[in-house]
């Protein structure tokens, strides 16, 4: 999945579902200049960072970089505006719901870009990605599919698109931010940049669309579809210079492993 589909269209999916839990906009909104292009830009480039070394790197490199956000994110407080009480950021309500929704934005992604999974790797995909909850100290997180969609499902009524999540919804959409993102993103997908917030949008489920008062149309979900294949076939066809050095080495160990009589690789 993630040698094949570039990882900001997801991640910014996920940016805009997280910010329809009111703790976690306002964890992110009160210790982050979302209104500064430039903090929005190296906000997503941390994780886009993170998210090549959990996904690539070695054990050791990940237990380091998740070592580093937990102890960031053990500093920030917020401010829960509709009760007047203070909240960590790194509250496991909150660090569930950032972890379940990127977990899903990344299968959906996946799915709309043409990579073929199983529902048996699909499953195997959300269990294997415990492995990153447990990185930042969780330990209950879904465990398949059916266990993601169920607490999606059952966290529906705790969400709401308040001020905070609106204004970072229109943040994501700004072209400044997507500009400036050109410089830092693939080459592949320089083309499609100044429309990434309304790409992530769009592939957004209808009940987080209405949420934000927008229901949206069916040739939008259409050509989101369309767009996140073409870029998929854009990073398949990349010469190897140009890709990322992390996925080329995946891809290597990827060739090595069937190429062993009898290997099975997992998506």
């Amino acid at each position: 999945m993630h040698t094949e589909t570039p990882g900001w269209p997801a991640t910014v999916r996920a940016f805009q579902l997280q910010s329809l839990h009111p703790r976690t906009i306002r964890g992110i909104a009160q210790n982050c200049l979302l209104d500064d292009p430039e903090v929005a830009r190296a906000r997503l480039r941390r994780q886009l960072d993170y998210l090549a070394v959990r996904t690539f790197g070695t054990r050791e490199q990940a237990e380091h970089a998740a070592e580093r956000a937990r102890r960031v994110h053990a500093r920030l407080i917020g401010l829960d505006t509709d009760t007047g009480t203070l909240f960590r950021v790194d509250e496991e309500e909150n660090l569930r719901w950032v972890h379940c929704v990127e977990v899903s934005s990344h299968l959906d992604v996946a799915r709309r870009s043409g990579v073929r999974l199983t529902a048996a790797e699909r499953d195997a995909y959300v269990a294997e990605q415990g492995r990153s909850a447990r990185l930042i100290g969780l330990g209950d997180v879904p465990r398949d599919t059916g266990e993601l969609d169920d607490y999606l499902a059952g966290m529906r009524p705790y969400l709401s698109a308040t001020d905070e999540a609106r204004d970072a919804l229109r943040r994501s959409l700004s072209p400044q931010l997507s500009l400036r993102l050109a410089f830092v993103a693939p080459p592949l997908a320089l083309g499609s940049l100044p429309a990434v917030g309304a790409l992530a949008f769009a592939t957004l489920p209808a009940w987080a669309r209405q949420m934000y008062g927008c229901g949206g149309h069916r040739a939008a979900g259409y050509a989101a579809d369309v767009a996140l294949k073409g870029l998929r076939s854009a990073a398949m066809a990349l010469p190897e210079g140009l890709v990322a050095p992390e996925i080329r080495a995946a891809r290597g160990l990827m060739r090595a492993v069937t190429e062993v009589p009898g290997a099975d690789v997992a998506a």
